[in-house]
Parts: C-alpha cells; sequence; structure tokens
C-alpha cells in the first residue's frame, strides 16, 4: 500500500436544500455514515460532489463544519479544482491551514485541451501558491468531463518537479487500459481508479485504491473488493455492475442525480434527490425508472 493515500475514499455526494443551498447537517452525516462503513475517508467537492458548482466560501464553509463535527483532517481529501488558479490556492491554503493535506486538483476547464505546458504550468502555480510543505497533491484526470488530460510525460515532469508533493493521479477516464498503464508506470505514486469496475483489476498491478461516486451507495461493497482485488466474489463482481447499469437506465440521465435518487431510496430520505442547478432533479418517469431498478436487486442489497 502506498504510503501517502490508499484505500477507498468516496467522491461525497453533497446533499443541498430545496433552493440549492449546501445542506451542513445531512453532508456531515453522510460523511459520518462512510467512515463508519470502514471507508478510509471522504473526498470533499469533487465531480460526484458538484464541486465546481460551489462557491469558494462554500466550499471552505463546509470543511471547517465537517471538522467540527468530528471528521478528522486526514480523513478528508480536499478537491481544490476551480475555474480562476487563485480560488484554488484559495481553497488549498484553507484546507492546509486546517491541516488537511490530503487535496485532489484539475486544471481550469473552460478552454478545451489545453497545451501539455500550460496543464504543468497550473499545477506548478497552485503548489507554489499554497505554499505548503506537507500538501501531498492528486492529480485529477478526467479528460471525458473537462478535456484536460495528465499524460504520462506530464506526471512524470509533475512527480520530479514537486517530489513528495504530487504523489500520485486520480484517474476518472474510465478506460482500464490507462489505469493499468498508470499502475504500471508509476509505481511510486498513488492511483486511485474512479470506474469502480476497474478497481480491482487496477489494485492487482500497483494501483492503491478507488475515489468514487459508487462508494455513496455501496461503501462496504467497494470496500471489499478494495481489501481483496485478486479474490473478488462473483456476487460482489454482478453487484456492483447491477448499480452501475441504473445510471443508464434511461437515456441521458446525470450520474449525480442518479446517484442521489438511489441514496434518496436507500435512506428514505428524499431530501437527497436536490441537486445544484445547472443540474436538475430526475423527472418521473427516471427516478422511478431508478427506485425500481435499485427495488430489484432485492436482498442482496444488505450487503452493500
Amino acid at each position: 500500500m502506498h504510503p501517502d493515500i490508499h484505500g477507498l475514499w468516496p467522491a461525497l455526494l453533497i446533499p443541498v436544500t430545496a433552493d440549492g443551498a449546501v445542506d451542513t447537517a445531512r453532508a456531515l452525516a453522510h460523511a459520518q455514515r462512510m467512515l463508519d462503513a470502514g471507508c478510509d475517508g471522504v473526498t470533499l467537492f469533487g465531480t460526484t460532489g458538484e464541486g465546481p458548482a460551489f462557491s469558494t466560501g462554500e466550499r471552505k464553509g463546509l470543511l471547517t463544519a465537517l471538522l467540527a463535527g468530528g471528521v478528522r483532517a486526514d480523513q478528508i481529501v480536499v478537491t481544490t479544482s476551480a475555474s480562476a488558479l487563485p480560488d484554488a490556492i484559495e481553497l488549498g491554503r484553507h484546507a492546509s491551514s486546517l491541516g488537511c493535506h490530503r487535496q485532489m486538483f484539475m486544471p481550469p476547464f473552460y478552454f478545451r485541451n489545453p497545451p501539455e505546458a500550460g496543464v504543468i504550468a497550473s499545477v506548478s502555480q497552485v503548489i507554489r501558491g499554497i505554499g505548503d510543505p506537507k500538501l501531498k497533491l492528486l492529480l485529477y484526470h478526467i479528460p471525458g468531463l473537462s478535456s484536460v488530460s495528465f499524460s504520462h510525460e506530464a506526471v512524470a515532469t509533475l512527480a520530479a518537479r514537486h517530489p513528495g508533493t504530487v504523489i500520485g493521479v486520480k484517474d476518472s477516464s474510465g478506460d482500464l487500459a490507462h489505469g493499468l498503464a498508470l499502475a504500471k508506470a508509476f509505481p511510486g505514486l498513488s492511483i486511485l481508479v474512479g470506474a469502480e469496475q476497474h478497481v480491482a483489476a487496477t489494485m492487482q498491478v500497483g494501483g492503491s485504491g478507488s475515489i468514487n461516486g459508487l462508494a455513496n451507495i455501496a461503501p462496504r461493497l467497494l470496500r471489499r473488493i478494495i481489501d481483496a482485488p485478486a479474490q473478488v466474489r462473483p456476487a460482489d463482481a454482478q453487484m456492483v455492475e447491477d448499480l452501475l447499469a441504473l445510471l443508464v437506465c434511461q437515456p441521458g440521465m446525470s450520474f449525480v442525480c442518479v446517484y442521489k435518487t438511489m441514496l434518496a431510496e436507500q435512506t428514505g430520505d428524499d431530501a437527497w434527490l436536490h441537486v445544484r442547478a445547472p443540474l436538475a432533479m430526475l423527472d418521473n418517469t427516471e427516478a422511478q425508472a431508478v427506485r425500481s431498478g435499485y427495488r430489484a436487486l432485492g436482498a442482496a442489497l444488505a450487503t452493500i
């Protein structure tokens, strides 16, 4: 296991009220539920957590509240991705000042397919701006959403330029071959996979674990897979596939909205259905398809 970060760190769903405000009490309860289920920690304000939709003030406020509520600083990966580098630096400095040295960063994504030199420069500027000698930074690779990629050359350059600070990659490419290649090419870095169905295979060649959305729904299931990636039970592998199938049981649904609908069904708490605009709650047909599909999994749901 890599000493900097390994294991299971759910990309925490962030509950909001009907008018879109952060629901701090529910967020704290959900984070604690993840930790009680055996997760190593939680990842705050990633893509699944609608991170870019929240202001720096909201993000700083929720982090402060989670820490005040009993979540330890070493149990949080803070995502500092923002449209402006000064905002990312502000978020990183705030997190570091509170002892949250594990952070994740995706370069600004409003310019499509930026040059590699600019991607590298953005990371270096953020690291220098945060100025935390204890910083442990994951590079957030999610090109399908952001169009910003970290090539092997960029990863190697940044790890060499910032040794002990750039400690790994969160690979949300959804491409198994890409995750395997990262794990093999960078055995000294933490490679955490976002695609739940690829976690076991990647860990068997050196991957460190996973930051993913499904863990919000099935933390114990993902915990078992991460604890024994070479001995995944067929029933567990099938349950991952069955739960992920609900993301596409109707065309065009946002995965964030599907996960929140699944969590509402699981907990009996429909407050989880709310999302921050420009996302919108699933319509009745979509929501019923997700809910009925979830219920159809039956007794096996008790294992997740």
